[in-house]
């Protein structure tokens, strides 16, 4: 599926799903919660520690970073580690069944990788060239393996049993986590400390949520839903998607 405005709106959601945590409430009893989330309870306080974690480490990094940070080279690093993250996407298209698209990224890469400064410009993008985002949950969900259990992980955010693992899979594709353990330590640091850092902005937009677990829960399960089977965002989330995120779609 290519990139398209409302995915790019989504795509925020989750952003901000997989780097914030917390909640004010406690779960329900269990003949009253959502069959999509039966572990809720445990969720919830996965929820909180990552919550906890984000408030006293990752923000304030992220905050400063983006003080001392000129915009053109946040952008450049968000387009860097974007490129990287071709890599299983070429994989997962292939492995769908989608060849011409698994070539497009393929061209995308190579063109950003050659012409762009290691993927820093994204050249691919100004020269018309289609993106594509897959990675191996939506590729099981195209085998067949359609809606999964909600699952909240420590540090890593909202997945569920059917992502969870495969993103370690896919992480193979991408070369800077196979470099020696500094080089990936350092790359995994910088691209989570930029993603928080793009997501600053958006905050406040789930401050007024009554229930901020269940707004984070639906909206990043929304988001994947349309990522697999392109349905648009439900209705209750309008007023949140049709904030302008056109620079998000940007990289900025």
């Amino acid at each position: 599926m290519e990139e398209r405005p409302m995915r790019y709106r989504v795509l925020i959601i989750a952003v901000l799903a997989s780097l914030m945590a917390g909640c004010a409430t406690t779960a329900p009893p269990p003949d009253q919660r959502d069959p999509v989330d039966p572990w809720e309870p445990f969720n919830r306080n996965v929820h909180k520690f990552n919550r906890t974690l984000d408030d006293a480490i990752i923000r304030p990094v992220a905050t400063g970073y983006e003080a001392v940070m000129p915009d053109p080279l946040e952008t450049g690093v968000t387009n860097f580690f974007d490129n990287l993250r071709s890599l299983p996407t070429i994989v997962n298209l292939t492995l769908q069944g989608r060849p011409a698209d698994s070539v497009t990224s393929l061209v995308r890469f190579t063109m950003n990788s050659v012409f762009g400064l290691a993927g820093f410009i994204d050249v691919a993008t100004r020269s018309g060239v289609p993106k594509h985002d897959e990675d191996l949950g939506q590729t099981l969900a195209v085998w067949g393996w359609k809606e999964s259990r909600f699952l909240m992980l420590p540090f890593l955010g909202p997945s569920t049993l059917r992502d969870g693992p495969t993103r370690f899979v896919d992480s193979y594709y991408d070369v800077v986590w196979r470099r020696a353990v500094d080089g990936r330590t350092y790359g995994i640091a910088v691209d989570l400390v930029q993603r928080r850092a793009n997501a600053l902005g958006r905050e406040e937009q789930l401050q007024d949520a009554y229930d901020e677990y269940l707004f984070i829960r639906d909206a990043w399960l929304q988001n994947r839903r349309f990522k697999i089977t392109g349905e648009s965002a439900t209705p209750d989330y309008d007023s949140f998607l049709d904030e302008d995120f056109d620079e998000d779609a940007n990289g900025n």
